[in-house]
């Protein structure tokens, strides 16, 4: 049995009895976040997300693509090559192409102008499934880990960096589809909940600092790692709205908006999700 096949079991019978003693010894809604946080500490010595790590980190020394490099001199904004607190500091604006881009933007730009592969190519398979990995939510994984403990710092202030901001700050209070669902829907008030899911506030700082920076984040319940655009993406599925185009910048202006309202808060992921 494979290091993650064994991870997988003991995550899935851990699950199990949390749920098990959730189910038989809560009966208040009160005590429900309790006992998740129970779950997730539990769990929290062994997340998986290490494995999506080390395998994005060889990703990224590894040589690929029709000009067979690696990709060392990606510039994620610090320089070519450093990954090191990166993260906290995007989505940014970047010069050698006129605009802003999020990190999953920038991998896709790296993977296609210094290993040579097609959008086609840097973009297929965006979201990976069980025994599917995607490779850019591998690379993810490396890249944003780089960044654990450090601060979010996200600046506004190249005016393409304005105008990305304001257009996620617009879409967050957008509100359309069959049912007139928007991000505001879910994430403006105080104790609302999905099922078992609590929703994070984004008026509320704290509860955005916390939300924002735990993602990326390994989904238990999934067996992935799960990138931001992901979890993007499937928020507007469940709004009903239109399919999001992967890798495209009103992705990038929703993650702005929401990492600047996060500006401060301790960088803690990849994390674990149910």
């Amino acid at each position: 049995m494979t290091i993650m096949n064994m991870k997988r079991l003991l995550i899935f019978f851990a699950g199990v009895l949390s749920i098990c003693t959730l189910n038989s010894s809560v009966s208040a809604q009160d005590n429900t976040s309790e006992e998740i946080e129970k779950y997730r500490e539990l769990l929290a010595d062994g997340n998986p997300a290490e494995l999506w790590e080390l395998t994005g980190e060889e990703l990224w020394y590894r040589e690929a693509g029709p000009k067979n490099k690696t990709l060392e001199t990606c510039d994620l904004g610090k320089g070519p090559g450093v990954v090191e607190g990166a993260y906290v500091e995007m989505p940014r604006y970047f010069s050698d192409v006129d605009k802003v881009m999020d990190l999953e933007q920038r991998l896709i730009y790296c993977r296609m102008m210094i290993q040579g592969l097609s959008r086609e190519q840097a973009t297929e398979r965006p979201f990976g499934s069980a025994g599917n990995s995607s490779d850019i939510e591998a690379l993810v994984a490396y890249v944003t880990g780089q960044s654990r403990g450090m601060k979010i710092a996200v600046v506004v202030g190249h005016e393409k960096e304005k105008r990305m901001y304001e257009m996620g700050k617009r879409f967050f209070y957008f509100r359309a589809g069959s049912h007139d669902f928007g991000c505001v829907t879910c994430h403006s008030g105080e104790n609302k909940r999905i099922r078992l899911q609590e929703l994070p506030n984004f008026m509320n700082v704290e509860q955005a600092r916390k939300s924002y920076g735990s993602w990326p984040a390994y989904r238990v319940s999934q067996g992935e790692v799960r990138s931001m655009q992901h979890r993007l993406y499937d928020c507007l599925r469940q709004q009903r709205f239109p399919e999001a185009i992967y890798g495209t910048d009103l992705l990038t202006a929703i993650s702005l908006y929401l990492a600047k309202s996060a500006n401060g808060g301790t960088y803690d992921a990849p994390a674990m999700k149910r």
